[in-house]
């Protein structure tokens, strides 16, 4: 008796439901744990045997911009995170079989297979609310119907990888989720005391696979090793179409140098704890250059490589000064017992109950997908949705903000400078930047890029959704499209669409100010900053600040320059197209009247 389980966003073998499920009652014989590369999500030509040969399925790009929909970055931390999950199932007794295709096509194939007729009694996958997974699961179960003749047991599992669970809210109804984030998250304070434990491991050993195991169907095969596993994913993708590759600073590094993996995902979170990084998270949690000023989880949560209820449960232990957690994994670094650590036993601190708040916002916005589905993917959002419902909230029915599309030239143009960050807006500029170089920019910076290309250009936001879509290595459907939604002005929005006074129309020169204050991030990710002076201004005087985040003022700010270095670099300012001719003149002036650099 044969069970094939599907895996997708819960590559993990701790607090999995259906893993959990089979060591407490098991009725099957074998299990065929499956991860199907899906070729509408990620470009499978990299896997074609020959690599001359043409692939059947279209290339796997977006809708709207043409991208490719899981960028080089993704496609490294996905393919060692699959490959961690092979790994802990082979010391489980097990394996991960990774396939080629559409999910439905690989299940027809493997149900035809000799050695499978009458022996699958089963078809097991956990639940994904993005309509595309949702499509799938329908595809999946129409195949099952045909080829089982009624003895295959069909079941979506619930997924458990949020912080809190259907049961735990008032109803089960998506359309009753509140319109406004304060309303739902008010209804589960204190959050500390709601949010259940993860599963108990009861044993390390799962069920056998099948003697037999059936071949990736023809033109595509699987590689043997990581390496190459990473080089397939990665090699069809790395030209992102939008001219030469962007200039790196020397001392330029990344803020998520993180492998993905289950494993990593553990060790990450106790390194966060014993650093003290999560006690202090609700201070750091803005900062824009190093690795610990935030807790680089959402990589991790957005594949399912860990639960957010296990980094709750990590964090008790650590409140009520406790043992680690026991969910019988691999760890790749030294553990260090929390009560060593500064804050153990003392309670939730400010930090901790930070990142609650922030896991929570991540079960708010996957619950907004369930509720409104496809709108999320629609010019006018979840605005456009409720204002079909209720025309009597002017904020709602509002439809004065319209985006341009790329149909124009200029537009293009325009689009093409903002992705490859020579807007002439410093901030900006280096967030795309590091984006672009390293799949991975702040949330701070994040939210100052979405406002700048919806409030400022006025180009359609869902295409920078999709362009994050495609460079993010923490990319997730619900939070990245909601969150851009959100910015956009047709999201979960108390403060509705003013896209003049109001809203979420950042002001990127003042956010600059506000939190690098020094110019160190827009100075790390340009290339053409890195001879830029390091030096303070004269009180009431405008300096080399000024003109990183603002560098098109550099003739008003350096009229005359003495210095023969300093004279060099604005030459060579000057002559750079981008600084010359900024997408927006944004002006600002700090209160202060020194700074420094």
């Amino acid at each position: 008796m044969y069970l094939i389980y599907l895996l997708r966003r819960d590559l993990r073998v701790s607090d999995n439901p259906i893993f959990h499920h089979l060591q407490q009652h098991s009725k099957f014989s074998h299990i065929l744990p499956l991860y199907v590369l899906p070729p509408n999500q990620v470009e499978v030509s990299g896997f074609l045997q020959d690599p001359g040969s043409d692939s059947p399925y279209p290339q796997a790009r977006s809708r709207l911009g043409n991208f490719w929909r899981c960028g080089p970055h993704r496609a490294k931390f996905l393919a060692e995170s699959i490959w961690d999950m092979k790994q802990s199932l082979k010391e489980r007794g097990s394996d991960l079989i990774i396939r080629v295709g559409r999910m439905d096509e690989v299940v027809r194939q493997i149900l035809r297979h000799q050695e499978y007729k009458g022996k699958v009694v089963a078809v097991w996958i956990t639940k994904d609310w993005a309509s595309e997974e949702v499509d799938e699961e329908r595809m999946i179960k129409r195949v099952i119907q045909q080829e089982g003749d009624g003895k295959i047991d069909w079941k979506v599992w619930d997924g458990e990888e949020m912080l809190l669970h259907d049961n735990d809210f008032a109803t089960s109804d998506p359309a009753q989720v509140p319109d406004i984030f304060t309303s739902f998250r008010k209804s589960f304070e204190p959050l500390r005391d709601n949010i259940r434990s993860p599963y108990k491991p009861t044993s390390t050993q799962l069920l056998p696979l099948p003697s037999e195991i059936p071949a990736q169907a023809a033109p595509f095969s699987i590689p043997a090793s990581l390496e190459e596993f990473i080089s397939a994913l990665r090699k069809p993708v790395e030209d992102s179409g939008f001219g030469p590759p962007i200039l790196k600073p020397q001392g330029a590094s990344t803020a998520h140098p993180f492998i993905g993996g289950e494993t990593r995902a553990h060790a990450r979170i106790v390194h966060l704890i014993v650093s003290g990084c999560i006690s202090s998270y609700k201070d750091t949690r803005n900062g824009l250059l190093g690795e610990d000023f935030s807790t680089k989880l959402s990589a991790y949560l957005a594949l399912g490589c860990v639960t957010a209820r296990q980094i709750n449960a990590y964090m008790v232990a650590f409140e009520d000064g406790k043992d680690l957690p026991d969910f019988r994994i691999r760890f790749d670094s030294e553990m260090t017992d929390f009560s060593k650590t500064q804050g153990s036993g003392k309670g939730e601190n400010k930090g901790t109950a930070a990142v609650r708040f922030e896991l929570l916002w991540r079960d708010y916005m996957r619950l907004c997908m369930r509720k409104y589905g496809n709108n999320l993917f629609s010019i006018e959002g979840l605005r456009g949705q409720r204002s079909n419902r209720d025309s009597k909230n002017k904020n709602d029915s509002d439809s004065s903000q319209h985006w341009s599309d790329l149909s124009s030239p200029e537009t293009r143009t325009s689009f093409s400078r903002f992705l490859r960050g020579e807007t002439g807006t410093g901030l900006i500029d280096a967030s795309m930047r590091e984006l672009a170089l390293t799949g991975y920019t702040s949330n701070r910076t994040r939210q100052n890029c979405a406002s700048f290309l919806a409030k400022w250009l006025g180009i359609d936001w869902r295409l920078g959704a999709e362009w994050y879509e495609s460079m993010l290595i923490d990319y997730d459907v619900a939070n990245n499209w909601g969150n851009w939604a959100y910015v956009a002005g047709v999201g979960n929005d108390p403060r509705g669409r003013d896209t003049d006074t109001g809203g979420r129309k950042f002001n990127p020169v003042k956010q600059a100010w506000d939190y690098d204050p020094q110019g160190q991030y827009v100075k790390a990710w340009i290339a053409e900053f890195e001879e830029v002076p390091s030096k303070r201004a004269r009180k009431g005087e405008r300096g080399w600040v000024d003109v990183l985040f603002q560098a098109w003022q550099v003739n008003d700010i350096f009229q005359k320059s003495t210095d023969v270095r300093e004279g060099e670099v604005i030459d060579k300012l000057k002559k750079l197209d981008w600084v010359n001719d900024p997408l927006v003149k944004i002006k600002y002036q700090p209160r202060s009247e020194a700074r420094t650099f």
